[in-house]
Parts: structure tokens; sequence; C-alpha cells
């Protein structure tokens, strides 16, 4: 018998963070709406962020170039090169060049993050996960291929990622390659992405599912990786172990606010906008936080997230750490 959703929080040891929802449950004070960043920088984002998708998506594009067999390689293609923001690939340069490092030192690892992000997209939307049709504006991969090949794809993505890493890291030592590896691995795996899936597909239609556990659904299904990107970077540029630490505090942060967005952004916005499918979580029976607390508290609890994120950045250079501000910032104001 499967173990219920208490059981599996309770025998797996959860991620530690230093912010708590309960001070926005209980809060009089005037609702923030999230309509402007958090702070003001003269840094051009919007000029960096497409310079940096660019290079990631023709890396992507280099990495998995069609070859037999060719239909494995097509699906793999189809879902990875189908656009998106590229916020974890991004993610992972700019903590490399905060703490020293470059792109091109940063650049096999944000490419590996992005492919197991797309795998788990791809295995996500299977009938037996959320059974979604429309994802980045295009039929999901197994509607474009079939579920036989999508699962293969997903898989073959996942393990082409620690390829990746391996074999194309360039000027990095291999003590800290392996290092890279271990944390991508274990937020992926049954201490990271997979516990936060197993907990949310177990938890659907439940009455009793809390902030608790809802936290920890989005810690380990989301916040992971996005935490791996970020420590991926200061693994790889040679942070040391206190910049390394406080990238991890940074990432954690807004890979909670990432989630918290994003079910605010499920009830307020529709299909066409959000390019893959509005409201499914609602038709699920999800726990959500506009479920849970309601859109303006969760807007509010998003705020103090991006507030809490940018703290752990005080510590480092300001022009440097203008990539991960205003990443942070842009994740707390996005529109899709």
């Amino acid at each position: 018998m499967f173990p219920t959703p208490n059981s599996i929080i309770s025998s797996t040891k959860p991620f530690s963070y230093a912010f708590s929802v309960s001070a926005i449950v209980t809060s009089n004070q005037e609702t923030i709406v999230l309509d402007k960043p958090a702070t003001t920088t003269t840094f051009d984002f919007t000029a960096y962020m497409l310079r940096k998708a660019d290079t990631v998506n023709k890396a992507l594009d280099a990495a998995i170039a069609m070859k037999e067999p060719e239909k494995i390689y097509e699906a793999m293609r189809y879902s990875l090169l189908a656009g998106g923001k590229r916020v974890r690939p991004l993610l992972c340069i700019a903590a490399c060049e905060l703490v020293g490092g470059d792109e091109e030192t940063a650049l096999a690892a944000a490419c590996a993050v992005e492919m197991i992000h797309t795998m788990s997209l791809i295995h996500d939307d299977l009938p037996c996960m959320d059974n979604d049709d429309l994802r980045r504006g295009k039929p999901t991969n197994h509607k474009a291929f079939g579920e036989d090949v999508a699962v293969l794809a997903g898989d073959a993505l996942l393990a082409f990622a620690f390829e990746h890493i391996a074999v194309s890291t360039k000027g990095v030592s291999p003590t800290r390659v392996v290092r890279a590896i271990a944390e991508l691995a274990k937020s992926v795996g049954s201490e990271g992405l997979v516990a936060g899936q197993i907990v949310d597909t177990h938890s659907e239609g439940l009455s009793n599912v809390g902030l608790e556990r809802l936290e920890y659904i989005h810690l380990h299904k989301t916040a992971a990786l996005l935490e791996a990107a970020v420590v991926l970077g200061g693994i790889m540029g040679g942070g040391n172990d206190d910049e390394v630490e406080n990238l991890r505090l940074f990432a954690r942060s807004i890979g909670l606010l990432f989630q918290v967005v994003d079910d605010i952004l499920d009830v307020t916005k529709s299909s066409e906008q959000l390019g893959k499918t509005a409201g499914k979580d609602l038709v699920a029976d999800k726990v959500t936080y506009p479920k849970l607390l309601g859109i303006e508290k969760s807007k509010e609890f998003a705020r103090k997230l991006n507030q809490d994120a940018l703290q752990y950045l005080a510590g480092f250079d300001e022009d440097k750490a203008a990539p991960l501000v205003a990443l942070a910032n842009f994740i707390a104001n996005r529109q899709s």
C-alpha cells in the first residue's frame, strides 16, 4: 500500500527555510500588490536576458542535434527548443558570474538544468500525472508523439543532462564538477523534485492539505531545481562555502516565489496568455496558495519572498548581483 502524504512528509527530511507564510496569514497590514519591482536599478535586464537566453538556446540546439534514432531526438528537441523564459539557465549563469566565473564556465550546467526542467514538464503533462494538452503554446509532447515516446524523451533528457555536465564543462576542477553533479541529482530525485511530485499527486482532492504540506510540495517540486541552478552556478564559478550557501537561500526563496506567482497566474490569466492550460489546478482540485490564502494574501506572501531573497544578496558586489536581483523581480512580476 502506498503511504499517505503525511507519512511521505514525515519520512523525508524537509528543506529548512527562513521565511513563513504565517506572518502573511495573520497580517493586518495593507496588501502589497506585485505591480512594481522591489528595488530600482539601472541594470538593463531585458538586454541581459535576451542575450543570455540566445546563448542558451544555441547551446541547447547544438547539444541535442538531430541524429538516429530520429524519433527520440525529434521529441527531445520538440520540447527542449519550444521556447520558454530560460529562467533556470539564466540563474545558473548569473550566479556563476556573481562569484567570479563567466558564461562559458556555467553554460554546460545551465543547459543541463534546462534539460532536466524540460524532462519534468514532459512527464508532468502525461495523463498519469497532470494530464495536460498544452505547453508553451504547443500541444504537449505526448499529444504530439504519443505517451511512449514522451516518456522515453524525458528519460533521455534526464540522462543526457548529467552526461553533458561531465563531458562539456570547461575550466572547472573535477572536484567541483562532481559536486555539481551530486547537487543536481539530489534536486531531481527522491529528496527533491520527485518528492514534491509524489506528495502533490497524492494530495489531490484531500480536504486537510494545509500550508505546511503545500510549502513542502513546492519547495521540492519547484524550488529544488531552481535552487540547484543557482547553486551549480556558484560551484562552477568558484564560490566559497559562504557564498554558495547565501546563493542557496536566495534561490530557495525565489523558488517558492515562482510557484506562488504561478498559482496566482493560473487563476487570473487565460490559457492564451499563459501558453498552457489555465485553471487546471482548480479542475484537479489541487490545493494552491490562492485557494488557501486568497489572491491578495498570496500576492503579499510573494512580495515578502521577493524581499527575503534580495536580503541574501546584500553581501555581494551590487553591480555583479544586479542580474540576480533583476531575475528575482522578474519572477515576482511575470505575467505568464
